[in-house]
């Protein structure tokens, strides 16, 4: 691997707050529970501190076990879903409140409407709109009624959004916690058939595989960086390890063939550190139990550094 230096010039905040949430609850397969533990095995910390931040880990989040039942009304584990969400709501609030950038390690990206909830409240308490940057392989904008699992980690968006139960698309001080129109997604390319109809209604910028190849990723993060930049605010990015393509990064229970490569990730992440938007994020869905060798935590490390300022050569004038 290529020798690396990092940038100089001053980020928003110097220091980080690392918060576990150890469930995979939200998700199909077991085993997401075990990711934020392998993040820190990566060296998440570590790297992050070489790079010149101040690194709190506060440890992880203590909720209700998965209970592995089928889905009752259209959704798995509802109840679980609710406690873990209500938990990384108050402890993604009480980070920002407190001045700190947080991440999320999680865990399975049902965790995501309490990131965005905290966020939502955080958020309107300063006067600020909330963007998120969803980099994905799924819309994750599917309801109880267009779900074909129940697994609430197909749903985040759609919650956020206002459409779901009341005990989690009201998790925020207000309902919905995002206007759909302030979400861009990046990397799609698995959307189930009546949810392909919702995501298109719903108004959300997507860039799926398909523009992203005939435009390249250079141009495709380009025109993302320049709406948020525009859009103003906070921008939450939620990383979910499955955007990667499977062939780098196996550690994940949905893979989708057909994602992007090792540069373009870095491309992807090197230009959201370049862009100077980013504010909290999160790094979802790494299941260690599909994993060989701790490999795709160790990438999502790589990509955590670059997206926090690690770089080839140092670019004080040029951006990317």
């Amino acid at each position: 691997m290529a020798t690396t230096t990092t940038t100089e010039s001053a980020d928003k905040r110097q220091s980080i707050r690392i918060i576990g949430a150890p469930t995979d609850i939200g998700a199909g397969h077991l085993g997401g529970s075990m990711g934020p533990e392998a993040l820190r095995v990566a060296g998440l910390e570590k790297a992050l501190v070489r790079l010149g931040y101040t690194v709190d880990d506060r440890g992880n989040l203590a909720g209700p076990t998965n209970p592995n039942t089928p889905p009752i009304n259209g959704y798995r584990h509802l109840p679980e879903n609710i406690a873990w969400c209500s938990l990384v709501r108050d402890a993604v609030q009480d980070s920002m409140t407190n001045g700190d950038f947080p991440i999320l390690m999680g865990g399975d990206h049902a965790l995501a409407i309490g990131t965005i909830a905290g966020l939502s409240n955080h958020c309107r308490s300063v006067g600020k709109p909330l963007s998120v940057l969803w980099l994905d392989a799924h819309a994750d904008f599917n309801t109880a009624e267009t779900t074909p699992s129940g697994n609430v980690h197909g749903m985040p968006l759609a919650i956020a959004a206002g459409h779901g139960p009341a005990e989690l698309s009201g998790l925020a001080d207000v309902t919905p916690m995002i206007d759909p129109h302030r979400i861009i997604q990046v990397g799609i390319r698995s959307v189930d058939v009546i949810e392909k109809i919702k995501v298109v209604e719903s108004g959300m910028d997507v860039h799926d595989m398909r523009r992203i190849d005939e435009n390249g990723m250079r141009q495709t993060m380009t025109q993302v960086l320049e709406k948020l930049a525009a859009l103003g605010g906070h921008v939450h990015v939620s990383f979910d390890v499955d955007f990667l393509d499977p062939s780098i990064a196996p550690g994940v229970g949905t893979t989708v063939p057909g994602g992007p490569t090792y540069r373009e990730a870095q491309l992807c992440m090197e230009m959201i550190h370049d862009s100077g938007l980013m504010d909290s994020l999160e790094l979802m869905e790494l299941n260690p139990a599909y994993d060989v060798k701790n490999k795709t935590a160790e990438l999502v490390v790589e990509l955590t550094k670059s997206l926090f300022g690690e770089q080839i050569l140092s670019r004080h004038h040029a951006a990317l």
